[in-house]
Order: structure tokens, then C-alpha cells, then sequence
């Protein structure tokens, strides 16, 4: 999630700036299909490490809200104000996790940043790392919706350096086409050299997927629904310019409005408010 033009890292402003060896294919959209993979993907029989049922009201303990660019605006030129706890943005509804846009100003908060949109992004509290991480989530289709299920590491390292896997995209103008892209220093969206692949979700804003990333020291393989559609490897020259997944990484999921991805054809206001619910974050340490 997140994201393609990310300018900013737990609240510290960076620069994207490459400087690393190494080049492929450049890629034409902010999407990329240049590590296409198809293989058998599947969760671990034993307990979580970590994860989250949502059956209660959001643990602080596992969650925070990152709020921390609302005055100066979120990357990307999205268009959200996210909010804190206590709006209702983010909620427990029915044994899952609802994080919710809508067409309103949050004129009331000392950090509005003059959006005409709120939403919530959610972040775990401890960095995880190496493993395989299942989200079951139900994504919203309405145009300008681009939800996310990523990951960043937030030891101040700045983007794209320490790297980005982002499980899951989808811009609501183009519904039931999931995306999943690595981004370094040597590959990334800004150099046009990205890696990442996509496929087809029918029903994706109708029904809950699981969606599903495989990390390991040497390789990352993500999928959906036991299957998966991109693999990326260890295997480019550049050392951590080119693979700097090494280092934990925070869990996010959030709901942007616009942007340059995902308001490409502008935002549909009168299919406010959308949802993203999310059923279960599981996640097994290897």
C-alpha cells in the first residue's frame, strides 16, 4: 500500500532517489507483470505467531493509527484524511475489521490538511519479517478507491532503500485485478523497474479472499487463495540495493482516495461511502 511515490516513512520525510546498479525491463503503468509465478501456495497448519480475529474492538496493543501526514498530505497526492481512534473510520462490525471512506472534511482535527475525504490506515504495532502472512479481506470496487495490504520497515530508513512488498492493490476503476510488487532501490516504480505480476480476482469486491505472501531470506512469492501469481528473487546483482528484505517490517492496511494510481479516472462520489473489511491477519514467523 502503499505505496508507489511514497516521499515519507513513520513520519520522516525522504527522499526516492535510486542510484543503485541493476536495471530490468522498464515497466509502463505504476502496475507491473514482470515476475509472473504459478504455483501451489499454503498456510501453515499450526498457530499464528501473530494475527488478529477481530472479534472485539481494535487492540491497541497490535494496532496504531498513522495519521502523522495529514496536514502536510499523504504521498502519491491522495486525496484522504486518515483519521485517529476515535472516529469511527476503522471499526469491528460483524467479527471483521472495517476500514471505511467517505466524502466528508475533518475540518474539527488540529492536523486537517484541507482533504474532503477521511479513511484509516492501520499499522501493527511490532515489525515482523520472515514468513508467510495470510489477510482475508473483501476489497470496495467504487472508482477512486485504491485499498492495500503492505508492508514497510520502520526503522527510518528511507524509500525506497529499505523496501516496500505490497501484498495486495486494487484501483477501484479496475476492479477484480489484484496487484502484488517489490520495490527497492535498484527497482522500483519511480526508476520504472519495479517487480511485481497481477491476476484476476472474480469477485474481489464481493466476496473475502486470503490473500498471501511467502517471505523468505532469498525469496518472496505472494498469491491469492492458495495460489500463487508472482515470485521475486535474490538473485540480482546490487546487494541491498536490490534486495533489502532483510530487515522486519510493519503490517499495514489502509484505504486511500485518489492519487496518481488511484485516481487516474477521478473519484466517484456518489459510491461514497467503500469499505475495505478485512476478516483475519494471520501471521506465521519462519
Amino acid at each position: 500500500m502503499r505505496r508507489w511515490a511514497w516521499a515519507m516513512l513513520a513520519g520522516v520525510s525522504l527522499l526516492a532517489t535510486g542510484g543503485a546498479t541493476g536495471q530490468e525491463t522498464q515497466t509502463a503503468t505504476l502496475g507491473a507483470t514482470n515476475t509472473h509465478y504459478d504455483g501451489a501456495m499454503a498456510a501453515p497448519k499450526s498457530a499464528p505467531s501473530f494475527g488478529d480475529e477481530f472479534n472485539r474492538a481494535i487492540d491497541p496493543r497490535r494496532w496504531r493509527w498513522d495519521v502523522s501526514a495529514n496536514k502536510r498530505g499523504w504521498p502519491n497526492h491522495e486525496l484522504q484524511y486518515y483519521v485517529g481512534p476515535k472516529r469511527s473510520n476503522a471499526r469491528i462490525e460483524n467479527g471483521a475489521l472495517v476500514i471505511e471512506a467517505r466524502r466528508e472534511a475533518a475540518r474539527d482535527e488540529p492536523d486537517w490538511g484541507g482533504q474532503d475525504y477521511t479513511s484509516a490506515k492501520l499499522v501493527t504495532q511490532k515489525t515482523l519479517g520472515f514468513g508467510f502472512y495470510e489477510v482475508r479481506a473483501k476489497l470496495p470496487c467504487g472508482r477512486g478507491m485504491w485499498p492495500a495490504i503492505w508492508l514497510l520497515p520502520m526503522d527510518g530508513v528511507r524509500w525506497p532503500d529499505g523496501g516496500e512488498i505490497d501484498i495486495m492493490e486494487m484501483v477501484g476503476w479496475n476492479p477484480d485485478v489484484i496487484h502484488a510488487t517489490v520495490h527497492s532501490a535498484a527497482y522500483n516504480h519511480v526508476r520504472k523497474t519495479q517487480r511485481g505480476s497481477q491476476t484476476d480476482v472474480p469477485g474481489a469486491c464481493t466476496d473475502f479472499h486470503r490473500y498471501q505472501l511467502d517471505w523468505t531470506p532469498d525469496m518472496i512469492t505472494i498469491g491469492v487463495d492458495g495460489r500463487a501469481y508472482m515470485r521475486v528473487k535474490n538473485d540480482k546483482p546490487g546487494g541491498a540495493a536490490a534486495w533489502p528484505f532483510t530487515r522486519p517490517y510493519s503490517l499495514i492496511l489502509n484505504l486511500a482516495v485518489g492519487g496518481d494510481w488511484g485516481g487516474q479516472k477521478g473519484v466517484d462520489d456518489a459510491a461514497l461511502p467503500q469499505r475495505m473489511d478485512v476478516d483475519y491477519v494471520r501471521y506465521w514467523k519462519r
